[in-house]
Formats: structure tokens, C-alpha cells, sequence
């Protein structure tokens, strides 16, 4: 991966392990963050670049909405988010990436 894309990607997770400034997170909340994590992870399915961590982040987000904890809950599913979008980051900067390199 090139330097500008593990940049990017570093900014992406970073972003996303950025705390909130809200208060107390709502069923509202979660049920929206967790919609939004499974599309991002649907369309990197698409891109069949799915990461298993990302699978593993969405299970903890509705584990911690069962349990009624909606602060973890939304902030599994912001993290699942971030990861998805990183997977498909990656998917389609190496899509291109290999014609760059050199053959032998």
C-alpha cells in the first residue's frame, strides 16, 4: 500500500476512534450508526473485501444494544463503520495500485 493511502487510512480509523462530545446515546442512535455500518459493510461485500474485524465490531454493536447499552453500542457501530469504509478504501485503491508496479 503506498504511503498516501496508509495515510488515508490512518485518518479514517482515527477519525472514527475520535470520541464524542454527546451526551447519552439513544435506541434512535444506534438503530441509525448500525444502519449505516451494515450498508458500509454490504458495499465492501460488493468489493468482496470484507475484513473479518469489521463482522466482529457489528456483532459487538448489537450485543451491546441487547444489553441496552447504546453509548457502546453506537460507538461499535461508528467503529464497524470506519473499518467497512477502510476496507472498501482499500479494495479500490488497489484495484488500481497494481499496475504500478514493476514487472520483471
Amino acid at each position: 500500500m503506498s504511503k498516501m493511502a496508509t495515510s488515508a487510512l490512518a485518518s479514517i480509523l482515527l477519525i472514527a476512534g475520535a470520541p464524542s462530545v454527546r451526551a447519552a446515546s439513544s435506541e434512535a442512535d444506534f438503530k441509525a450508526a448500525y444502519a449505516a455500518a451494515e450498508a458500509a459493510n454490504k458495499q465492501a461485500g460488493l468489493l468482496r473485501d470484507q475484513w473479518t474485524t469489521t463482522a466482529a465490531t457489528v456483532a459487538a454493536a448489537k450485543k451491546a444494544a441487547d444489553s441496552g447499552d447504546f453509548d457502546a453500542a453506537v460507538a461499535s457501530s461508528r467503529e464497524a463503520e470506519a473499518l467497512a469504509k477502510a476496507s472498501i478504501f482499500q479494495a479500490t485503491s488497489e484495484k488500481e495500485a497494481w499496475k504500478a508496479l514493476e514487472i520483471r
